[in-house]
Formats: structure tokens, sequence, C-alpha cells
């Protein structure tokens, strides 16, 4: 079980999963993100790098706002990474998503769930740090039929520490076209990047420091 958002980390994600042997379900989700677009990427990322299958569902996170994602009241901040939890925090969002992902890896008898969370190159979010997975993973472990019979369940986070520089690098290696993804967070329909956003500016630095041509498409400022 993969999560799957259509950006840069959760497809290399994809990648190292497929590499590593695993037969990929990918689950992507509509909560509502100004930035849908990243969805149509989803699904062309699952295409491309061989997901037995993808599935879109759809929550209404932004009923509750709270986050710059969700709430086109709030400003996507364009000004540069900023110290502490920037206003583009979903709420809940990492603990609800795997939620779904346990749910569907139990119906389906899976016990490896992947997440593409990286608590380097990252713009402060708590449910990206090492410590909130290994908090999930044991309540997993805890509240599911499959584990209290014995299937324990592992959740990956195969990017928790890396740079992106590195995240980018060992995609290529694995032939990542990172052309296919969006990780803007205000891309248009076309999946066309700000260039400006802090999304925009984590991944452009990164593909600087790995000395790899950067595919995004930006659109005119």
């Amino acid at each position: 079980m993969v999560l799957l958002s259509g950006g840069l980390d959760s497809a290399t994600t994809l990648a190292i999963a497929r590499a590593r042997g695993f037969e990929c379900y990918g689950l992507s989700i509509d909560y509502g993100q100004r930035h849908r677009a990243e969805l149509s990427a989803a699904a062309a990322v699952a295409e491309a790098l061989g997901a037995r299958e993808q599935r879109v569902l759809r929550l209404t996170l932004e009923e509750f706002g709270g986050s710059a994602l969700t709430d086109a009241s709030i400003a996507i901040p364009v000004d540069g990474v900023q110290r502490g939890i920037p206003v583009t925090y979903v709420p809940a969002r990492n603990t609800v998503m795997l939620a779904l992902a346990l749910a569907w890896a139990e119906v389906l008898g899976s016990r490896d769930i992947f997440i593409g969370v990286n608590a380097v190159d990252y713009s402060g979010y708590p449910d990206c740090r090492p410590e909130y997975i290994v908090a999930f993973e044991r309540m997993a472990n805890l509240a599911t039929k499959a584990a209290v019979e014995g299937a324990t369940l592992k959740i990956h986070a195969p990017l928790i520490d890396l740079s992106k520089a590195e995240i980018i690098g060992r995609g290529n290696q694995l032939g990542v076209n990172y052309g296919l993804t969006v990780s803007c967070y205000q891309a248009d329909q076309g999946g066309r990047a700000c260039g400006i956003c802090d999304s925009c500016r984590l991944r452009r630095a990164g593909f600087a420091a790995a000395g790899v041509v950067d595919p995004t498409t930006y659109r005119p400022l």
C-alpha cells in the first residue's frame, strides 16, 4: 500500500517499494486541496511505475478549513521557507490518510504501508517526523484485527532522513519521470507550478543540488 499524492516524494516512494519487490496499490486522497492537479499526476505516476491498482478517495477536509491548502481565504506563503509550522499544514492530514491506507491494507491482506514523509527538507509539518511514524505503527498494530491475529503491520518511510537532493538522486536511479509529478501548492489545472511557494522552492533547490535537470513546467508569473 503506497500513499500516492502525485508529488515528487510519493512518486519516489512508489519506485522504491517496487524496487524492493512489492506489488503496489496506490491510494490517493482528494481532500479538497486547492492543487487538485496532483491527483491527475498521481494516476500518471501509478501507471508509469506499474502499480497494480490506484484508487482515489474523496474526503471533504475543506469543510474544516484551517489550512492554506484547503481554505482559499488563507494565502499560500510565497516569501520563502520560514521556521515553524506553516499555514500549509493540514490538520491531521497524514493521520487521516494513513488510517485510510490501513483500512484498505487490512482488506487486501497487506502488511506494508509506504508513505513519502521527509524530516529533512520539509516545511515543518509535525506529522512528517520519525517519532510520528513510530507512534502510528504502534497504534495500527494495536487497533487492527490482522495485527492482533499475528499479521504485524509495518509503516515504511524510506525518505524520512533523506535530503530533497538525495530523494531526487534515488528516484533518478530508479527511472522516475519527475515530469509527471506535481508538487506546487497552487498548481493550475494543467499542473503548471508557481515556482515561489515553499514546495516549489524546496523542489527546485533539490534538483539543483542533485545536479538533475528540473523537468517542472512553471507558469509565467
